[in-house]
């Protein structure tokens, strides 16, 4: 069974279902509803019409099968359990949103996969195993699964209010670990539909990640390692952070300061699509205005953004790091990313 599961290219461990293709889940998501919620921001502030009346709804749309295919690519799915995997990704995100095209997409892309080339009827056959084993996921298992992922992160959110300043560091320091780490913060906060005061202080806790790495790391990396960091993903990080942990620190103090300052003096909020993408492509900003525009004026919510999310990071990151360089526990070189 080994041996026939490794010619399919049947790979059934932890690391391939939780960082691959959650990993590859976030690049769906982003291709898909991120892309299209900076265009329709564009377009309804800017009163194009064509980016919020029309582009947006399509991106929306879009967004299941989106996620399907990258799933299905990053699990090297054949040709025909990739273009299969779009009908799996309509129909599971309708039944069972992000969560469901996940479950939905992995089942039947594996299954898909070990089918794949067996029979002279192969056009048929594996089409029809991808399809109806994802379909059949989405209808009796999907639904389940999101109403349980939906619930706790109601809890969470419910408990944020409760105690915004235990759990604004929680949530802070929690989300922003998982950005940083081989594991899609994006996807996560999807999965719980986390938003509100919890989905902002996931975002600062994201921030503090990627602008933290991105300052204290400019002497070794300049400015094509802040824009890879500080725009892009603190992830580039993880191997020097296993050659030497002590580096982790000033980013994740800057997020554990910040998730209460959030919560509780700015009330910072955002939603479940922003709020576990920190400063990359400015998603989170974008869509921290979005669930902030009539809650502050334009100028302060940009001051405020502006101050949480980026120079408030950057000065705490920045405050950590220098002693701790003096001390020796961070030494040049040791935020190097490799070219």
């Amino acid at each position: 069974m080994k041996e026939f599961l490794r010619r399919k290219n049947v790979n059934l461990s932890l690391r391939t279902y939780l960082v691959t293709a959650t990993g590859a889940m976030a690049y769906g998501l982003f291709a898909s509803l991120l892309v299209g919620t900076i265009l329709n921001t564009i377009g309804t502030e800017f009163n194009i019409s064509f980016l919020s009346d029309v582009i947006w709804p399509l991106a929306q749309e879009a967004t299941g099968p989106a996620i399907a295919i990258a799933i299905a690519y990053s699990l090297k799915a054949p040709d025909l359990v990739l273009f299969s995997s779009t009908l799996v990704g309509v129909a599971s995100y309708k039944l069972g949103g992000p969560v469901g095209v996940y479950f939905s997409t992995i089942i039947a892309v594996e299954l898909g996969k070990i089918v794949s080339k067996e029979t002279k009827l192969d056009i048929i056959l594996t089409p029809v195993v991808t399809v109806l084993s994802g379909a059949i996921i989405a209808t009796f298992i999907g639904p389940y699964i999101q109403a349980f992922m939906v619930s706790l992160g109601n809890i969470i959110m419910f408990a944020t209010k409760k105690e915004p300043f235990t759990m604004g560091i929680i949530v802070s320091v929690l989300v922003g670990i998982a950005l940083t780490l081989p594991i899609s913060s994006a996807a996560l906060c999807m999965m719980l539909s986390l938003s509100g005061l919890a989905g902002g202080a996931a975002t600062v806790g994201c921030c503090a990640q990627m602008v933290g790495f991105a300052v204290i790391s400019y002497k070794d990396n300049k400015l094509e390692g802040l824009l890879a960091q500080g725009i892009g993903t603190s992830m580039l990080q993880i191997p020097n952070i296993v050659k030497n942990p002590k580096i982790w620190i000033p980013p994740t103090l800057a997020s554990a300061i910040l998730g209460p300052i959030s919560t509780i003096v700015f009330k910072m909020e955002n939603s479940p699509l922003g709020s576990g993408m920190g400063t990359s492509g400015l998603v989170g900003q974008i869509e921290t205005y979005n669930s902030m525009k009539n809650i502050y004026s334009t100028k302060d919510l940009f001051f405020i953004i502006l101050l949480l999310h980026i120079i408030l990071p950057a000065i705490i990151s920045l405050l950590v790091y220098i002693p701790m360089k003096k001390k020796g526990l961070i030494k040049d070189g040791d935020l190097k990313l490799n070219n």
